[in-house]
């Protein structure tokens, strides 16, 4: 079965987003920071992890907040680019003008579905969550999230969205590898299950 990653970049102050978002800058004025770790081509730590994290993923999963967002960069070719993995967007109503040709899933029946349809999807491979707080959360109250990976990027937000939302109860983790670049830190923690 594909394991689940809740896959994020975050600051090092504990912000996925930068303060005062609007439609030109939806990750908050500077929260674009947050990506240099993927898209500069002088950070060869951030690059492969960026190629690998791809590879390995077979399906990955987002909110409606961050579909709307983000369609406009990613176009119907999803977050993944060339890889076309297919992106599973959990929401109450499918959007009117979706791409045509495009990699997205509308799943209106809840997180488990979305779930189920990206495993089946990934062909074994990794299912990946992206995107705000709202959907990963969710996936962690479940218990359904099996990893939390976080690119620790050296930025202060000083206020902005943070990594999760309220939780019902703590969520302990185990360090399962960690690789330093110039751009981020790139952490990989497991979720310890209770015996």
């Amino acid at each position: 079965m594909s394991s689940v990653n809740y896959d994020i970049s975050m600051s090092l102050d504990g912000y996925i987003r930068a303060a005062n978002p609007r439609p030109d800058e939806p990750l908050g004025v500077g929260g674009e920071a947050l990506h240099d770790w993927a898209m500069n081509p002088d950070d060869a730590v951030g690059r492969d992890m960026l190629e690998r994290g791809i590879a390995g993923t077979g399906a990955i999963i987002c909110g409606r907040a961050t579909y709307d967002d983000s369609l406009r960069w990613w176009q119907a070719d999803g977050p993944s680019g060339q890889a076309r993995l297919p992106l599973f967007v959990v929401t109450h109503t499918v959007p009117s003008d979706v791409p045509a040709g495009s990699v997205y899933v509308f799943v209106t029946t809840g997180i488990e579905d979305a779930l189920a349809q990206a495993r089946e999807a990934a062909g074994g491979k990794s299912v990946s969550i992206m995107g705000g707080p709202a959907v990963a959360t969710q996936y962690l109250r479940a218990g359904l999230v099996d990893e939390v990976s976080v690119h620790l990027v050296p930025v202060l937000f000083g206020a902005g969205t943070r990594l999760t939302e309220a939780l019902p109860a703590q969520i302990e983790l185990e360090l399962a590898d960690h690789v330093s670049g110039p751009s981020a830190m790139h952490l990989r923690y497991r979720v310890k299950r209770a015996s």
